[in-house]
Order: C-alpha cells, then sequence, then structure tokens
C-alpha cells in the first residue's frame, strides 16, 4: 500500500471496513482526521482503490468495501422458471477442502480434507494466493498448476489458491498490545498469522480496566493510555476477521501480563492453542455432586476385588491414578488384573460433564501445571485409584500361559481399595535389591518381582510378533524448590515404566479384540502402514550409514513414459520451440512391496547401542504415520496388533471413556452379536486358544437383580435398535457417524496437545539457555535442511539450529545443500567441508530465535 504524508491506502480500508454504512469522503477525512493537504490526497486514494476494485463509489458519492454487502433495492437474479428445472453446478474437481498450513515467511500449504491421488503431498499456495484465509482456517483450495515432470493422472506436486474460507480457526488471539498513532493493534505470538488485529478506540479496555479507571466513554485515540496495557500480553476475541485487504479487528477480553512473567507462558500456550481451561459452573457443580464417598449402592452388581494387595504405580508428581494392578503366578501360567477408574460412572452421556469432555478430549500436561480433561473432584478426587479408599472400577482379567499367551480373558465391574500409591523409583528398587525399599515395602517386594517376570514374558511376546519400542529419551525439566528451572535432562525409563507400560497394552489389546468378535461398534486406536515414499526416503538415509530395511523389491527405479514429453529444466512451458526430454517417472521397483514392522524390529536390533541408534531411530518414527483413532480397526502397525483400542486412561482420554461405556453395553447385553462377526477368522492367529467371558456369573446374577423389569425391558428396546443403518453394521450404543465424529476430534484434541505441550518445552528451553549464551558443547547432527543442520547437545538434553549462512561466515566460502546424501558442502576442490547426518561437532550458544523460540549455534573451530 502507498502512504501519503499523514494517512495510508490501509488506512481508508480500515476505516470503511469498520463503518456502519457507507461514508462520504467529508466523513472519511473527519474519521481519519485529515485536514488541509491530506483532505485533498484523499479522492486521489479514493479513485486508486476504486481501480484496484478494493472500494466501490455509490450514488451521492457514498463510499464501501468492494463487494460488502448488497445496494439497497438491487436487482435480484432471475430464478428458473416453473417449467425450467435449475442444473445444478458442476463440480470443479480442481477445487476441495482443506485446512490451511501457514508459514512465517508468508506461503502455505493446504492439507486435504480426504486423500487425493492426484497430489503428490500437499497443496502449496504462494503468498499472493492466499487471500483473507488465516492459518488454521477451514478453505476451500483449487489447483492452478501441476508438475508437469510426471505421467498424466499420476500424483504430482502442484501449486493453488484460496477460493473462500470455509470455516476460522481462531476465534481468539493472543498477542502483545501496542499504542499507535492512529488505532491500537495487537501482533500475534503466532507467527504464522499474518495479520495484526486492530482495535479500534475503547475496545482495548477490558470491564476490569473500565471500572479501575472509571472509563465509561470510549476515549479518542491517543486520550488515554494505559501502563499495564502498553506492551502487555492480551488476549483479543475477533470482530471482524480481514477481508478484501482490510485487516481483522477486535476487541482485547483479557490482560494477561508483560512479558516475561513467572508462568505467562503457559498462559500464552493455553490460548495459542485454544485448549479449554475454565469449567462452566454447570460442569463444576455436577462434578461435585458426583464426587460421593461410595457406598453400598455403588458397590452393588460389582465383583469385589478389596481383599487383594492391588497398587498403583505412577510417577513421582502424578496426582490422578486411574489404572492399578495385580499379578499372580500360577502352575499353568499367570493371572494379570489390570483395574481402570470407571469414570463412565460418574459420567453420564450427553451431561454438561460428558460435553466438557469431549471438547477437550484429553488432558494437557505442562511442566508446572495440567489442564485436566475432567474437574479435579473428579480427576484427582473420587475417579483417581487413591491408596486405602474404596474405588469402583472396571477390570480386565487376563489368564496367561507361560509364553504369555492369553488363554481366558473376563471383563467386570468392580471395586477395589488400593494397597499402596508406589512410584517407579521405588518399585525398581525394589526389584533391583535396594535393602531400604524393599524392607518398607516387604508385604509387596516379592509381587513386583513376579510383575517384572509376566512383563518380560509380554515384551519377548510383542518382540516375536514384530512390535517395534524405539524408547527414545524425552526431555525431562528440573526445578528448585522456588519453581525456578534449573536444568534440562533425557528422562530415563526403568523396568517399572516398562511393566505398566506391557500390563496396559495387554488390557487394551484384550478389550479391543472382544469388542471386534461381537461385532460391537467402538474406537479403535490404528497405526497404519507407513508411506512407500517416506520408506524410500528412510532407505536413502540409512544406506549413508550402510543400514538397509530389507524389504524386497524397495529399490527405486526410473520409468521413461511412452509418449510423454516434459520441458527441458529452466526452460517455460509455454515458450515457442522450447526444447522437450522425455518423461521419466520414479518409482519402488515394486509396486506392491511389502512392508511389515519386523522390518523396522530387525533394523532397532542391528543398530542397538550403536552411535548412529539415535539418529536412526529418530528417522524411522519421522517414516512412521502418526496413530489416530478410527471406527474400523485397522490395526496398530508399530505395535504388530490386528485390533488395538485405548481403555486405559478414561480420567485424561475422551475416547477411553467412550470404550468403557461400548464395553459395558456388552457386558450388559451378552447374547448380543452382530451376525457378519466372524470370530475365528479374525481371532485364531493372535491367541489360538483364548476363551472370552462377560463376566463372573455371580456378578451378572448380582446385576441383573439389581435392575429392575423396566429397566430389563428398555435394555431390550436398546438391544432391538441397535443394529445401525447409516451403512456402519453394527452393535453398540453409538452409531458409526457418532463414532467418527467423536475419533476425528479426539485425533485433532491429542494433536493440539501435543502441539502445546512440545511448544512449552521449546519455550522453556529457549529461556534456560538464554542463561548459557557463549558456553561451548559437543554435539551431534541429528538432521540436515537446506537452511542449516540441527544438533543436539551431548551435556544437556537441547536440540538447535547451525544456520547455513553461519557456516558461510565460518569458512568463508559459498555452501551447497547436496540432496542425495543430505549433507551440507562448503569450499570447492580439495578445500571442502562436508557436514552429514552422525557427524560429532563442537558449537556456541549464539542466539535465541524471539519468534520460533530456537536455540542458534555457531561451531566452533
Amino acid at each position: 500500500m502507498s502512504r501519503t504524508e499523514t494517512f495510508t491506502e490501509e488506512d481508508v480500508l480500515s476505516f470503511l471496513g469498520n463503518a456502519q454504512h457507507p461514508a462520504s469522503v467529508r466523513e472519511i477525512a473527519s474519521g481519519l482526521s485529515l485536514k488541509h493537504a491530506a483532505r485533498r490526497a484523499l479522492a486521489s486514494v479514493l479513485s486508486r482503490l476504486k481501480r484496484q476494485r478494493l472500494v466501490e463509489e455509490l450514488r451521492g458519492g457514498q463510499y464501501r468495501l468492494a463487494g460488502s454487502r448488497p445496494e439497497p433495492h438491487a436487482a435480484t437474479k432471475p430464478t428458473a422458471t416453473s417449467g425450467e428445472q435449475a442444473k445444478p453446478a458442476k463440480r470443479d474437481p480442481n477445487q476441495f477442502a482443506g485446512r490451511l498450513v501457514a508459514h512465517r515467511d508468508g506461503y502455505g500449504f493446504v492439507v486435504p480434507e480426504s486423500p487425493r491421488t492426484d497430489l503428490d503431498g500437499d497443496l502449496f499456495i504462494p503468498p499472493d494466493q492466499l487471500g483473507d484465509a488465516m492459518h488454521g482456517d477451514r478453505v476451500l483450495a483449487r489447483i492452478e498448476r501441476r508438475d508437469t515432470r510426471h505421467a498424466p493422472g499420476s500424483a504430482a506436486r502442484a501449486e493453488g489458491r484460496i477460493v473462500k474460507v470455509l470455516g476460522r480457526a481462531h476465534p481468539t488471539v493472543v498477542g502483545l498490545f501496542h499504542y499507535g498513532h492512529r488505532s491500537n493493534f495487537v501482533t500475534p505470538y503466532e507467527s504464522r498469522l499474518h495479520h495484526e488485529i486492530v482495535i479500534p478506540p475503547g475496545e482495548e479496555l477490558t470491564p476490569e480496566l473500565r471500572a479501575k479507571h472509571k472509563a465509561e466513554k470510549l476515549p479518542r485515540p491517543g486520550s488515554l493510555r494505559l501502563p499495564e496495557l502498553d506492551g502487555a500480553v492480551v488476549n483479543v476475541e475477533i470482530t471482524r476477521f480481514p477481508r478484501a485487504g482490510v485487516p481483522a479487528t477486535g476487541r482485547v477480553v483479557e490482560v494477561l501480563g508483560k512479558p516475561g512473567e513467572f508462568g505467562l507462558d503457559v498462559e500464552i500456550l493455553i490460548r495459542k492453542h485454544h485448549l479449554p481451561h475454565r469449567f462452566p459452573e454447570d460442569v463444576i457443580e455436577q462434578a461435585r455432586q458426583a464426587a460421593r464417598p461410595v457406598g453400598n449402592a455403588e458397590r452393588e452388581g460389582r465383583r469385589d476385588f478389596r481383599h487383594l494387595p492391588i497398587v498403583t504405580i505412577d510417577g513421582e508428581t502424578a496426582r490422578d491414578f486411574d489404572d492399578a494392578v495385580y499379578v499372580e503366578r500360577r502352575p499353568e501360567g499367570w493371572h494379570l488384573q489390570v483395574h481402570i477408574a470407571d469414570v463412565s460412572h460418574y459420567v453420564a452421556r450427553d451431561s454438561p460433564l460428558d460435553r466438557e469432555a469431549r471438547l477437550r478430549g484429553t488432558s494437557v500436561y505442562f511442566p508446572d501445571r495440567a489442564v485436566p480433561m475432567l474437574p479435579e473432584e473428579l480427576s484427582n478426587g473420587i475417579c483417581s485409584l487413591n491408596p486405602h479408599e474404596d474405588r469402583l472400577v472396571m477390570s480386565a482379567l487376563l489368564e496367561l500361559d507361560h509364553n504369555g499367551e492369553v488363554k481366558d480373558a473376563e471383563f467386570t465391574p468392580g471395586v477395589i481399595r488400593s494397597a499402596e500409591r508406589m512410584t517407579y523409583t521405588a518399585v525398581n528398587q525394589v526389584i533391583e535389591g535396594d535393602p531400604v525399599a524393599t524392607s518398607r515395602y516387604a508385604a509387596l517386594a516379592g509381587r513386583f518381582r513376579d510383575m517384572r517376570d509376566l512383563a518380560l514374558i509380554l515384551n519377548a511376546r510383542r518382540r516375536r510378533r514384530g512390535s517395534m519400542d524405539f524408547d527414545l529419551p524425552e526431555r525431562v525439566l528440573t526445578f528448585d524448590a522456588e519453581g525456578r528451572m534449573t536444568g534440562i535432562v533425557r528422562s530415563e525409563r526403568n523396568i517399572a515404566h516398562r511393566l505398566i507400560e506391557e500390563f496396559m497394552l495387554a488390557a487394551n489389546q484384550a478389550v479391543a479384540t472382544y469388542l471386534e468378535l461381537r461385532g460391537i461398534l467402538s474406537l479403535h486406536r490404528v497405526h497404519e502402514k507407513p508411506d512407500p515414499k517416506k520408506v524410500l526416503e528412510f532407505e536413502e538415509l540409512a544406506h549413508a550409514f550402510g543400514y538397509s530395511l530389507g524389504v524386497p523389491g524397495l529399490a527405486e527405479k526410473s520409468i521413461t513414459v511412452r509418449h510423454g514429453r516434459v520441458a527441458a529444466p529452466g526452460r517455460g512451458r509455454r515458450d515457442a520451440g522450447v526444447r522437450e526430454r522425455p518423461m521419466v517417472v520414479r518409482l519402488p521397483s515394486s509396486e506392491n512391496f511389502q512392508i511389515t514392522p519386523q522390518h523396522y524390529q530387525r533394523l532397532t536390533q542391528k543398530i542397538a547401542g550403536k552411535p548412529e541408534e539415535r539418529i536412526l531411530s529418530y528417522l524411522m518414527l519421522r517414516s512412521l504415520k502418526q496413530a489416530r483413532y478410527a471406527v474400523e480397526p485397522l490395526g496398530h502397525f508399530a505395535l504388530a496388533f490386528d485390533q488395538y483400542t485405548h481403555f486405559t486412561s478414561p480420567i485424561r482420554r475422551y475416547p477411553d471413556l467412550i470404550v468403557h461405556r461400548v464395553l459395558k453395553w456388552a457386558l450388559a447385553h451378552p447374547d448380543a452379536r452382530f451376525k457378519e462377526a466372524h470370530p475365528d477368522a479374525r481371532f485364531k492367529e493372535a491367541h489360538p486358544d483364548a476363551r472370552f467371558k462377560e463376566a463372573h456369573p455371580d456378578a451378572r446374577s448380582k446385576q441383573g437383580s439389581h435392575h429392575d423389569g423396566r429397566a430389563e425391558r428398555k435394555s431390550r428396546r436398546e438391544l432391538s435398535a441397535a443394529v445401525h443403518s447409516d451403512g456402519g453394521g453394527g452393535l453398540g450404543p453409538y452409531s458409526q457417524g457418532e463414532l467418527a465424529a467423536i475419533a476425528a476430534e479426539s485425533s485433532e484434541t491429542e494433536r493440539r496437545a501435543d502441539g502445546a505441550e512440545r511448544e512449552l518445552m521449546d519455550w522453556k528451553t529457549a529461556q534456560f539457555m538464554e542463561q548459557h549464551l557463549g558456553d561451548e558443547y559437543d554435539a551431534l547432527v541429528i538432521s540436515v535442511q537446506k537452511f542449516g543442520f540441527f544438533v543436539e547437545l551431548m551435556e544437556i538434553f537441547v536440540e538447535g539450529l547451525v544456520p547455513i549462512n553461519r557456516l558461510e561466515e565460518e569458512t568463508g566460502s559459498h555452501r551447497l545443500y547436496r540432496e542425495r546424501d543430505h549433507a551440507i558442502v562448503c569450499g570447492r576442490g580439495g578445500h571442502t567441508r562436508i557436514w552429514k547426518l552422525g557427524d560429532r561437532v563442537r558449537v556456541r550458544a549464539e542466539r535465541i530465535d524471539p519468534m520460533r523460540h530456537r536455540v542458534e549455534f555457531a561451531l566452533v573451530t
């Protein structure tokens, strides 16, 4: 936009965008406080905006934004007569709906909602084609240009534009408030939001600020500047989204504090990722009413396990305990009990508690704070399996042989009284024979050793089937007594972590298998096979270290397409007389190569303990797809399970709560089986001799006596209506459509939570490293990109970037990114330096990228 002495074209567009009706030149000038020459310049600015089709001039010299609303008495479009039929609009095959993922540099990509076979990756959107869309918006996009180097009909990279915005992702934006000369504005913390938010006069004042400063009338711009607002972090509700070049406007709804204040980073990220963090009053009230002590009425109809030494095993800082275990060694094998908090007893379907839990989807855990899915009265209270207190549970009782194969499985509502609240550290100490810990927990020490033995058997069974276990460390922040961060260390996993993991995996798989055998619709945790192109990319990197997945037919081949010609590189497609070359397509040598978990597992075994283990494990993970929730039992590739679900964490995951409800329905309808379920075909290979029971006969008889005749008749009516006609085919309390919606929502909330947790770790890491700028460290190159390479420090668990421009400064020569082996080369001839994956380097902490909150390093030569 061009600028006059005192105002810009953007100022004019912003004024018209906020105006309630078309405005005259005099009204625009008055609204912008223009005087003398600036008023005369306004007419030419408006003429220029008219030529750009950004504004429209109406009768009487009134102006408005182009296309903002129809004129009064505008002629309507003629409709079809009664004898005509309106022809349906022809669908444009190049248009599709998707989610915009913007980049801070101005461009973006549209991720299709449904897979497209004609696209290789996502649709690239140049900066000038983004229109008014913002990062995260649901948009309608159109493919405008395709890569011509691919065979017709094959997947190709493409470029396009945003046709229109279908749904906005950011009703609120958190950012820094600034007072301006003509208007106030907020700069978003999300660097991928390219629009500043204009705050009209008076809209910067929250009710609290109005009351404090008694500002009842809207102040004129610049007449009131509050020190607590200037440069403060605020949360803004967008009242008008960007349109036709006019920036978005909003009003301040929260003043969070000043940058750098203790705990403010968590508040920013909660709002940046739109995490629901305040429970409505009706939800809190319902939680309070539900959180009553367990009495005889609640215990009625449940299996009583209170006489057994059942324990919870969690981290030192855990506050909600949703699983407890018990193991017994028997002559014929093992007896494993996994007891999970019966959250569904307290959270009724479609209740305020249920709707809020579904909205949140999952609990979010920050280093010094949690945003729970359920109110504390439930999550840390009556649902938490606290020691020495009666608690209601859903129990999975598994009989296993000496090889860990499931022989019998039973599921039942129960009641337990946890004998002890154990930590991973304490259990590990007992198992390792620590005399103090063994003495303190003498009554349970033998049980813990049995748990270790069974866990090792279950792990060996999983490995025989090809299950993967990368066991990559995670960042753990350490704090002092006053909450100040003191360090960043690698997480440590001991045998206690592994035994709980194995027991939860076994219970989840058993529940998924049981529901699938019954033909009952439920949620599944699925992890699909990796994309062949990702596998090829990993194979190429693995070859640089001398390794291979060993997949037959995986090697890449080039095919020359008959009668296919493409323009030579560097030539325009439309130039006359352009030189052409044969079209070459690169494909796997076998289009149907079979990748299995065993291929990954064998490679993890080869690299175990090697210097390159960390890098190759990380690259293997990147080649795999992201796990998600689905209605269809698509299996879990990484675990090598045909059926898998999430059953063991209903306090913190909404899908687990759904699975509990489905399982309860199945237990209440023991004779209900969908006619298309084929148990033998699906289950024989995994559990050839296993039997499944709904509940202990005594428990079933108690349950039956607990229900009156009306409940039984209602149950039969529910059963008769349970075979859904929406194309899903199956039994259960939920239709396939309902479960599909919950699966999509839960997958999205999980990604949202992961993103917030990961970003806070980056922020905390950056804050910590600000105190160590100038320090030198030994590091490992873990990723190489065109813009530099990432390193992981040896002494502390911190990652950061060595930018490529810093390499040029250090070496004094031009750099080159070599794609074939993912290396950066500086210099020419015999004076070259090469940096590649796995190299060990010495680096110095140089700066903190304020936008990305990323540590940047320089090489020490």
